[in-house]
C-alpha cells in the first residue's frame, strides 16, 4: 500500500543511510555481536555524514531536518536487524530532552557534540527497585551550594558504557507529596566523580548494544546541569514519551516487514514432499493473515507519525501501538521461525536473531502492562 509519509529528498536520504549501513555497519557487526558494543567509531563515521540528530537545527550541526528522516534511520536499521548502534535512542530519545528543556548555554555546550558522534548520551530512569513507576525512584540529589551531591543506582541502561552524558532522573525533594513531584533531571557528564560505569550485562539479545548499571556516590554535579527547573522531572519525562513509544513502534513495524521478508524468501526455497512450502495452504492462510496485520499496523502508526509532527497530543494512541506492535512483532517473528524449522533455531539464521531481539520491545519504554492501563485509565473514564 502507497504510504504518501515520504517525499524524493527523503527517499534520496534513505538511500543514502542505507549504503552507510551496508558500507559500515553489516561488514562489523558479527564482531560487535561478540563483542557485546559496538565500535565507538561508527558514532563519528555516523556523525560526519548527518545521520546524528539530523532534525536539529543547523546552528548547533544539525541539518534542520523532519521527523521522518529519523523515521527513515529506525527503518532502515531494522530492516537490516541492527540493534546494537542506538542511534535513535540518542538521536530521537536522549538529545530532545536537552534541546526541548535545556538552556541556551546547555545547548551550545552539549549539542554539537550530540550532532557530531563525539557526544553518546543516555537516559538513566530504571531503578533496581523501580522500573515503570518512577515515583519509587530512590536516587537523591541534595542540594550544596552551586552543586547537587548524587546518590543512587541505576540499571538496564543502554549505551551504559559507551555514554559521555546521562540523563538522570533523581529526587531533589524527598518529601513532596505526591512522589513525582519531587523528580528532576540532571545531566551528568562521564569522568564525574563519583560516578561510575558497571560491567557491560549479559542479555537474551541486543548482544551488541551496550547496556549496563550506574552508581553514584557523593557525585558532585553542577546545578547548571539541571534540566529545566527542579520539580519538573516527571512532567518533562511524561512529554517525551510520546516520541519515544512511536520510535519503538516504528521499528516493529519494520522489523515484522523484516521477518516476514525473510520467510517470503525461504518459504519459496524450502521443498517438502517435492514442492515448495510456500504452496501448502497452512503456509499460504498463515502468510496472509501477517500481512495483513503488517499492512494495518502500518497505516495506524503512520497516522501517528504525521500527527506527532503536527504537534498533536496522542499520548494513548502511541501507547497503543507500542503495545500493539511489539505484541503483534513477537507473535510474527515466532510464526515466521517456524517455517524455518530446525533451521530457524540455528544463529546462523538472522530469524533466530530476530527471535531474540525482539522480545525486550514489550518491556522498554513503559511495559505493555503500563501501556493498557495508560489506554484503559482514558477509554474507560
Amino acid at each position: 500500500m502507497e504510504r504518501g509519509l515520504f517525499t524524493q529528498e527523503h527517499e534520496m536520504f534513505r538511500e543514502q543511510f542505507r549504503k552507510f549501513i551496508e558500507r559500515e555497519i553489516v561488514p562489523k557487526y558479527e564482531e560487535w555481536e561478540k563483542k557485546g558494543i559496538v565500535d565507538r567509531d561508527i558514532w563519528t563515521k555516523a556523525g560526519e555524514n548527518g545521520f546524528v540528530c539530523p532534525w536539529l537545527p543547523e546552528e548547533y550541526g544539525g541539518l534542520g531536518v523532519d521527523f521522518l528522516y529519523s523515521v527513515i534511520q529506525i527503518e532502515e536499521l531494522a530492516n537490516y536487524g541492527v540493534t546494537g548502534f542506538a542511534l535513535n535512542l540518542h538521536s530521537d530519545v536522549v538529545v530532545p530532552y536537552i534541546s526541548n528543556f535545556g538552556n541556551e548555554e546547555q545547548k551550545k555546550k552539549w549539542l554539537p557534540g550530540c550532532c557530531t558522534g563525539e557526544i553518546i548520551t543516555a537516559v538513566a530512569m530504571t531503578e533496581p527497585d523501580a522500573g515503570s513507576d518512577l515515583q519509587a525512584i530512590r536516587a537523591t540529589a541534595e542540594s550544596d551550594g552551586d552543586h547537587y551531591i548524587v546518590n543512587g543506582q541505576k540499571t538496564f541502561i543502554s549505551n551504559g558504557i559507551l555514554n559521555d552524558l546521562v540523563v538522570v532522573a533523581v529526587k531533589t525533594d524527598t518529601k513532596a507529596e505526591p512522589a513525582y513531584k519531587g523528580l528532576s533531571l540532571l545531566v551528568i557528564e562521564a569522568g564525574t566523580p563519583g560516578y561510575k560505569k558497571g560491567q557491560n550485562l549479559e542479555k537474551i539479545g541486543w548482544h551488541s548494544q551496550d547496556t549496563a548499571e550506574l552508581s553514584f556516590e557523593d557525585c558532585r554535579v553542577p546545578k547548571s546541569n539541571l534540566l529545566g527547573q527542579e520539580g519538573q522531572g516527571f512532567l518533562q519525562l511524561m512529554m517525551e514519551l510520546q516520541q519515544e513509544r512511536l520510535v519503538c513502534s516504528v521499528g516493529c513495524i519494520a522489523g515484522i516487514w523484516r521477518a516476514l521478508s525473510l520467510t517470503k524468501e525461504y518459504i519459496n526455497e524450502r521443498k517438502a514432499f517435492g514442492r515448495p512450502i510456500g504452496r501448502f495452504q497452512n503456509t499460504r492462510f498463515k502468510m496472509a493473515e501477517m500481512y495483513t496485520i503488517a499492512e494495518m499496523s502500518q497505516v495506524f502508526v503512520d497516522q501517528l507519525v504525521k500527527a506527532h509532527m503536527e504537534h498533536k497530543n496522542v499520548d494513548v494512541e502511541t501507547a497503543m501501538a507500542k503495545y500493539w506492535t511489539t505484541d503483534q512483532l513477537k507473535r510474527i517473528v515466532d510464526e515466521c521461525l517456524q517455517f524455518f524449522g530446525g533451521y530457524g533455531y540455528m544463529e546462523e539464521y538472522p530469524i533466530a536473531r530476530a527471535y531474540r531481539d525482539c522480545r525486550v520491545q514489550a518491556i522498554f519504554a513503559g511495559t505493555n502492562e503500563i501501556m493498557k492501563e495508560i489506554i484503559s485509565r482514558t477509554k474507560l473514564a
